[in-house]
């Protein structure tokens, strides 16, 4: 019988994956990972219930020193950065993957809606879209061939319907739990005020246009976006959004939409992940936020990353988050948004 370790939050996805690598004849050994924000208990329950192995493991050193710090730096430096994907391939799955060796097991797992095939060709272990609507494949786009060679997704066919039917239907008492949309160390989505709590003063300052003139006041750059159009308390009479954070003058800059379209970004720190480093230009479909949308455009390498040229302009992304290219279901790589 294989051993599999498991990610077992608490939730109704992950419960329902333990749930099923269990019925396919795993030795599955739950694991909560622990940063000191939501106590074991569900997961607890869960693992008792379904009568497999469990485990607390405390990751809030490597959390802090890996993700919040730097999450914190970014957003200060007037980038937004995407906590998950920072989060998966430095903290996370090296997290199972150290439990995983620890006890003998071959296998880690998550709840992750997404799928993992090894191309013969290539010799690579390829990351590929779910089937679900709820894919999230670009969450993991910082996997490396070291995880992908021993992850098990065990949803990526199912939707999120499907699986709390499946859920209830196997008894598990998280099936009606509701989903965690925010950033699992910042549970009311208040980054501003997650900031705060962590020693910095807020600065207020003003918000400008494109040439300069004031058009009221924020109250730090820490509570906005790029691309944020909600909640800016400027009456401008029209829509405007959020087009530049500068640090240095601690000042926002708004825009029209039209003046916040783009044709490039560039991109730097690349994980080439179903394919290997390219050296020559490509075409892919490319993300450049965590949404169903892509855009066709051409990858160039460069020195020290790489220059995406999309087909048609594009609302500006966000420096920090990041840009993810693939080919049909392929995640072929990404890289952070310059």
């Amino acid at each position: 019988m294989s051993k599999v370790v498991l990610g077992l939050s608490g939730g109704v996805d992950s419960a329902l994956a333990a749930s099923i690598l269990r019925d396919e004849g795993y030795e599955v050994y739950g694991v909560f990972l622990d940063i000191g924000v939501t106590p074991p208990e569900e997961a607890r329950a869960v693992a008792e219930q379904l009568g497999i192995g469990f485990e607390v493991v405390d990751i809030r050193a490597e959390l802090e020193e890996k993700v919040c710090a730097p999450f914190t730096e970014a957003y200060l430096d007037g980038r937004t950065p995407n906590p998950c994907v920072m989060c998966n391939p430095t903290v996370k799955f090296p997290a199972l993957v150290r439990v995983a060796d620890r006890i003998g097991a071959e296998y880690i797992a998550t709840g992750h809606y997404a799928k993992v095939d090894h191309d013969e060709v290539s010799g690579r272990y390829r990351l590929i879209r779910a089937d679900s609507s709820k894919d999230q494949s670009y969450m993991l786009c910082g996997l490396g061939q070291d995880i992908l060679s021993r992850v098990i997704f065990p949803l990526a066919k199912f939707e999120k319907e499907t699986v709390r039917q499946m859920a209830a239907q196997a008894g598990l008492s998280v099936a009606d739990k509701s989903d965690s949309m925010e950033i699992c160390f910042i549970p009311d989505n208040d980054h501003g005020r997650y900031i705060g709590s962590r020693g910095y003063v807020s600065k207020p300052g003003n918000f400008v246009d494109e040439a300069g003139n004031v058009l009221g006041q924020h109250k730090g750059i820490e509570y906005y976006t790029v691309g944020q159009r909600r909640g800016l308390g400027v009456a401008a009479g029209r829509r405007i959004f959020v087009s530049r954070i500068d640090p240095k003058k601690n000042e926002i800059v708004l825009s029209d939409l039209d003046k916040m379209q783009v044709r490039d970004i560039h991109i730097k720190d690349v994980n080439w992940v179903s394919m290997a480093p390219a050296a020559e230009t490509f075409r892919a479909e490319v993300k450049v936020r965590y949404s169903k949308i892509s855009y066709a455009a051409e990858i160039v390498p460069e020195e020290g990353g790489l220059h995406i040229v999309f087909d048609e302009e594009i609302k500006a992304p966000s420096a920090g988050q990041a840009a993810v290219f693939y080919s049909g279901d392929v995640l072929l790589g990404g890289g952070t948004i310059m």
